[in-house]
């Protein structure tokens, strides 16, 4: 039976990234965090960044490839999203790159990866559904909405690592101006907790493992959207992770 790490090492308002790796090959899902803190992360969770064989980019926001530049180039690891990322990313000279379209299957190693559209305000923003063996994980985070691509990957998927961004009474009732908060709620926002809930709850999967990500330090607590989502799927709350602190990391194993 083939198995895959799963190391959440960020995630949230301040930055996002996460590494899958196999016996043979590594990748990580977004950099944007400093290359210099990556690189301490993975030191945490015994990964070497040398080991890197991409760096897959979800989209151009900062929270999201903030770091990716300088992994590229002092890793000698290739950047790999499709080209309106690319060009709108602003992270300078890179090692090289591997161009996807979104929508088509591609390859690293012995991963395939599935880069699936989504409804976010970036230039060409993609989730990813990795696959090795029999085994697969579901990275979907700055999504307004859940699309037909992604509801599908969520009921096929051994782990989720899906987006519950805000409470949206939290965020009505918070400090953000009403034109960002609009923005927050619309179908190229963010996903809210409940939203993120009946998204799990319309795909319900014994199996699957949940990890609640991109959670806002303004309008969002680790507790309330856990406590949302365990609800709505009527099972205990330790059953649904996310990062509980600033400093929290995760490392999964399916």
């Amino acid at each position: 039976m083939s198995s895959i790490e799963v190391h959440v090492l960020a995630s949230g308002s301040d930055g996002n990234c996460s590494v899958i790796c196999t016996e043979d090959t590594m990748i990580m899902l977004d950099a944007g965090i400093s290359g210099r803190r990556i690189a301490n992360l993975m030191g945490r969770v015994g990964l070497d960044p040398n080991d890197l064989d991409a760096i897959l980019l979800t989209h151009e926001h900062s929270d999201h490839v903030s770091g990716a530049g300088i992994m590229s180039r002092k890793y000698k690891v290739p950047i790999c999203c499709n080209r309106s990322t690319l060009a709108c990313s602003n992270i300078g000279a890179v090692h090289d790159t591997i161009l996807f379209k979104t929508g088509m299957r591609f390859e690293i190693g012995c991963l395939s990866v599935d880069p699936l559209p989504i409804s976010h305000n970036a230039a060409d923003p993609n989730s990813f559904h990795v696959h090795y063996g029999d085994k697969n994980v579901l990275l979907a985070t700055d999504l307004g909405r859940v699309g037909a691509e992604v509801f599908a990957a969520l009921r096929d998927a051994d782990m989720a690592i899906i987006e519950a961004n805000h409470d949206v009474q939290m965020l009505i009732n918070g400090p953000y101006p009403p034109r960002l908060k609009s923005d927050i709620r619309s179908d190229r926002g963010h996903l809210s907790n409940v939203d993120c809930a009946h998204a799990l709850w319309a795909t319900h999967s014994e199996k699957r493992k949940v990890f609640l990500a991109h959670l806002s330090k303004n309008n969002n607590t680790p507790l309330l959207a856990r406590r949302t989502v365990s609800r709505t799927l009527g099972c205990k709350e330790d059953r649904i992770d996310c990062m509980m602190c600033p400093d929290d990391l995760r490392s999964i194993i399916i």
